[in-house]
């Protein structure tokens, strides 16, 4: 058991030392899977995905998914040259995509694949107002969202490993308490919480890449003013999403530093 045991914090410890920093918030991320790795899988579901999606028989809006998804994808280059870096999505195929569904939503997949539900159009309402939705989710692709969340689960599951470990000589009744209080505590106390860090990190460096492309960040907030219309959400700490107070009222905080991209234009 010892030897077990040893070999799981050995494994738990690898990941707190396995950190990347995203660009702009300079927040530290733990990434334990390799980038190959959630490309193949993504590009995987990008394709089970598309084969069943209804493509959006709108052309007009359909070309200005793409016009705006290019612009900002530009314009994350462009962020990146003038850090004198490279861009991490330097060997990403950006793909936008319009689908015809009533869904109010958007999602991006690592490797830049982008999808836009035309549900969410009212809501955007303008060129600028897809710019906010298409650079948050450029966003989650730059700042790797997505290896993330699987590494946090990584280290979710060692740590539950652990746990049974630990408990193994106790009662059925102790190790179902502690087993229980431990997914418990990791849910709401970990993985709620960074997935709602990760939204807000997005709608951050998706304004200054909207900023960068040329669309005016002071949109942002209309646009989450209009999204906050839809009726009433779950509590926030059950939320994988922030609340829409404090999604704007971190916009609010955001923006000077975005204008100072935007003024440069």
């Amino acid at each position: 058991m010892k030897k077990r045991v040893l070999i799981l914090l050995a494994g738990i410890a690898v990941g707190f030392y396995a950190c990347s920093t995203v660009a702009i918030t300079g927040r530290k991320q733990l990434s334990l899977v390799s980038d190959t790795e959630i490309m193949s899988l993504s590009l995987q579901e990008y394709g089970d995905f598309m084969k069943t999606a209804q493509r959006s028989t709108d052309r007009t809006n359909t070309a200005l998914v793409v016009e705006v998804g290019q612009k900002l994808a530009g314009a994350v280059n462009n962020y990146y040259v003038s850090q004198g870096q490279a861009s991490p999505a330097k060997d990403y195929a950006w793909e936008f995509n319009l689908v015809k569904d009533a869904q109010v939503n958007a999602f991006c997949l690592p490797g830049g694949k982008i999808v836009v539900y035309e549900g969410i159009l009212p809501y955007t309402k303008t060129e600028t107002g897809l710019a906010v939705v298409l650079g948050h989710e450029i966003a989650h692709a730059i700042a790797k969202h997505a290896n993330e969340r699987v590494s946090q689960q990584l280290v979710t599951q060692y740590g539950a490993a652990l746990l049974s470990e630990l408990v193994s000589n106790k009662s059925d009744l102790t190790k179902s308490l502690i087993g229980m209080a431990y997914g418990m505590g990791t849910q709401y106390g970990v993985l709620l919480p960074f997935s709602r860090t990760q939204e807000l990190e997005a709608d951050h460096l998706g304004l200054i890449f909207m900023a960068i492309a040329g669309y005016d960040p002071r949109e942002a907030i209309p646009f989450w003013q209009r999204m906050a219309t839809q009726g009433a959400s779950v509590p926030e700490f059950l939320s994988t999403h922030p609340s829409d107070a404090t999604r704007i009222n971190a916009i609010s905080d955001e923006l000077q530093e975005a204008l100072r991209y935007y003024e440069k234009k």
